[in-house]
């Protein structure tokens, strides 16, 4: 038939195996180091609302997020994070 594409499943898309899970370990680390970092913060940080708002994040809003999303949920609460870090210096 005239004007048909020759899609084969499987080839267009395939990435290497194992490319997921890296990801997904990346990202893991990355959560791990932010968790590090807001539990440094002590407990004048503790007091602040956004330090149970960076939990949150890091944790139920980072879970039921897609894998896709968790990178944006990170992104946020490093920010979030860095705030926290200097609102503590100035006080």
């Amino acid at each position: 038939m005239p004007h048909r594409s020759s899609f084969t499943p499987g080839k267009r898309f395939s990435r290497p195996r194992g490319d997921f899970r890296r990801r997904y370990e990346d990202i893991e680390a990355t959560r791990a180091a932010l968790i590090a970092r807001l539990h440094a913060l002590g407990e004048i940080a503790q007091s602040h609302p956004g330090y149970k708002r960076a939990l949150t994040l890091l944790n139920e809003t980072f879970r039921k997020s897609k894998l896709a999303q968790r990178l944006a949920v990170l992104q946020a609460a490093a920010w979030l994070i860095d705030v926290l870090e200097q609102a503590t210096k100035a006080l």
